[in-house]
């Protein structure tokens, strides 16, 4: 990509989003199309047509979506498959309609079987059942990614795309019920440590194993992939009928990442482990193979990844 190139971010206030605009600005990309979703509503097809044929971008970077938790999930899941749906099918299409050079679906490993070999593989998508606990959202992303191999194949576009592990980090959604397990621990043990109660509890039995990337090696990673000429991706990929997935290979016990957000926060209380709240997937780590042939690793281990998401919390609360 060159600095003038016209990027779109959909997204970019967001967890994901928001990485990729932090990464973009900091390499001198000034040429960025960004609107919230007050000024565009992606599952409104009419809108969204109306914004690509205005604005004509060189490149999308589709990091708008619907997120959150195992109760979010479990608690809206017509709203998690919907809006997701209808975001992905809006995007790409008009990306293909008006020449978009190239799109970047992110996705989610959660596309994953919940009974498969560890680590999972590109090549396990569709070989068995979703987790049922975020079964809708899961299907929804699945469902963009056959639409960019769909036009790719039919169109011969070069729509890619990218599968992130569990990702945390600056912007992430700290709601008490409905984030992900890293922003929902920190705000409760900050609060904790804040109220010098004696305890904290955790949802489930801290056996579950997973896999966490910081959010800005998450944006480099991406960033990479999309800036591989086509050659050499295709040479990776097999084809431009796959995707990528994204993250560090490595995973750890739920407990033992409690365990680490505990120092990182300074929190001197117990942790207790609720086993009547549910684990989710047992375990959830990717194969990064493909990723670390093509030459990218990440720079951020768990620990750090926590200080500088805590520090960031710490400075907007």
């Amino acid at each position: 990509m060159n600095l003038n190139d016209k990027i779109y971010i959909a997204g970019h206030r967001g967890l994901v989003g928001s990485a990729f605009l932090r990464q973009l600005e900091s390499r001198g990309f000034t040429n960025l199309i960004l609107r919230t979703s007050k000024d565009l509503d992606l599952t409104n097809q009419v809108q969204v047509q109306n914004f690509f044929k205005q604005e004509k971008p060189n490149y999308v970077i589709l990091a708008a979506a619907k997120v959150g938790g195992i109760h979010a999930n479990n608690t809206y899941p017509a709203d998690f498959i919907y809006q997701n749906m209808m975001i992905e099918a809006n995007v790409i299409s008009s990306a293909y309609v008006n020449k978009v050079r190239r799109l970047l679906f992110l996705g989610s490993t959660c596309i994953y079987p919940k009974s498969i070999e560890q680590p999972m593989n590109e090549d396990a998508l569709l070989t068995g059942l979703l987790e049922p606990t975020n079964e809708p959202y899961a299907l929804a992303k699945i469902a963009g990614i056959k639409l960019c191999e769909s036009y790719n194949r039919q169109y011969d576009t070069d729509f890619r795309s990218v599968m992130p592990t569990n990702l945390y980090g600056i912007n992430d959604n700290f709601h008490p019920e409905n984030s992900h397990v890293i922003p929902a621990l920190m705000q409760r043990i900050h609060k904790a440590k804040i109220n010098k109660d004696p305890e904290v509890v955790v949802w489930g039995t801290g056996n579950a194993m997973r896999e966490f990337l910081y959010v800005d090696d998450m944006a480099a990673a991406s960033l990479f992939v999309l800036e591989l000429d086509e050659k050499t991706y295709k040479n990776n990929t097999q084809s431009m009928l796959s995707h990528i997935n994204v993250g560090t290979g490595k995973d750890v016990t739920i407990r033992e990442m409690a365990e680490t957000m505990k120092q990182v926060v300074g929190y001197e209380g117990k942790l207790t482990f609720d086993p009547s709240k549910p684990d989710g997937a047992p375990r959830k780590l990717i194969d990064i193979t493909r990723l670390k042939r093509m030459g990218w690793v990440y720079t951020s281990d768990l620990k750090d990844g926590l200080k500088k998401t805590y520090e960031w919390y710490l400075s907007v609360n």
